[in-house]
């Protein structure tokens, strides 16, 4: 993979150009790649950006989250973009399959794929790119990368509203250890720029409808166990549960941190029937790799601290599965945390 740098010259004339994240994106995803997508319109090139498939309604207020081609719903329109393209961003994913039903055509593609991405391990699958897994988030990538291309005079206020809410999600509100003094210096830097960080954090935390609320504390109540003797806790919803409270997508983000925020609790899962599969969300304090070990045993990966599996078992297989897991890795488990 060549360096991002070298990107520039492909820049210079107007070009057909899809930019494309992982599914169900959050929002550095979709921050990520608006941010991009406002970057390159302003150099005159005829953009489509495709999700593939639907995001979280609370980042409807991202500029250009209306102009985002849903594949799973607008698939027509989606392979028009991609007819003749020129040019592929891959914006918050290492390997072509997490963009699900998408991942055939974009393997088919002949044009050069760009990879911007903070994600351990990426696919040999681009030409250029950047892959920085000491990054807070794809979007500080996004904004590091207009300077390394010295494009930073294009950076306006809709590309700092999209860079800054997929930093503030992916750093926890900057409570993470991503969280970097590169971070601060960029934030500053874009607030420098005119950027109002306090409408986008309304946005993004205080967007939700009342029945999320309520779900929120029946997981609580009812489907949280804590594992004292592994410091860890645990989390399973069943699929009646996302009934029962009408959730929509994005409605269970960030729920897997009230079990990280309890004391002496080391590793957090959230393990949820979506029916067609069950998905396992995972946090960690300290040293322990979550990454690892949801590559062990859920097919998955992401971050040291923050990662992600799958599983094709039944609810109560996959806890029993996860249980095992934790029990297999009791003595790092039992360690305490490293500050």
């Amino acid at each position: 993979m060549k360096p991002i740098e070298e990107i520039k010259p492909l820049l210079e004339t107007p070009k057909k150009v899809v930019i494309t994240m992982h599914q169900k994106p959050d929002a550095d995803a979709m921050g990520s790649s608006l941010a991009m997508y406002h970057y390159l319109r302003q150099k005159g090139h005829d953009i489509t950006v495709i999700s593939p498939t639907n995001f979280p309604d609370f980042l409807a207020w991202l500029p250009g989250a209306d102009l985002v081609v849903d594949f799973e719903s607008m698939q027509e329109k989606a392979m028009s973009a991609l007819e003749g393209v020129e040019l592929l961003f891959c914006l918050d994913f290492n390997a072509l399959y997490r963009t699900k039903n998408l991942a055939p055509y974009l393997e088919q593609l002949k044009c050069p794929k760009i990879l911007i991405d903070h994600h351990l391990e990426p696919q040999p699958a681009f030409d250029y790119g950047v892959s920085d897994t000491k990054a807070s988030s794809t979007a500080q990538l996004v904004y590091e990368t207009l300077y390394k291309l010295g494009e930073e005079q294009y950076i306006t206020e809709e590309i700092a509203q999209c860079i800054y809410a997929g930093t503030i999600t992916d750093t926890g509100s900057f409570r993470f250890a991503s969280t970097s003094a590169r971070v601060h210096r960029m934030v500053a830097d874009l607030m420098d720029r005119g950027l109002k960080h306090e409408i986008i954090h309304q946005n993004i935390y205080d967007n939700f409808l009342e029945n999320r609320l309520r779900f929120i504390g029946h997981s609580l109540l009812h489907r949280m166990e804590v594992f004292y003797e592994y410091n860890t806790a645990m989390m399973a919803i069943p699929y009646a549960d996302l009934k029962r409270f009408d959730l929509q997508t994005g409605d269970t983000e960030g729920l897997v941190n009230f079990l990280l925020s309890i004391q002496g609790i080391k590793m957090a899962a959230l393990i949820i029937d979506r029916r067609e599969e069950v998905k396992l969300s995972f946090r960690s304090k300290g040293d322990f790799d979550v990454n690892t070990f949801a590559r062990r045993y859920f097919e998955g990966g992401g971050h040291f601290n923050a990662a992600g599996g799958r599983s094709t078992d039944t609810l109560e297989k996959t806890v029993q599965r996860f249980i095992h897991a934790m029990e297999e890795n009791e003595a790092l488990l039992q360690d305490h945390i490293k500050v």
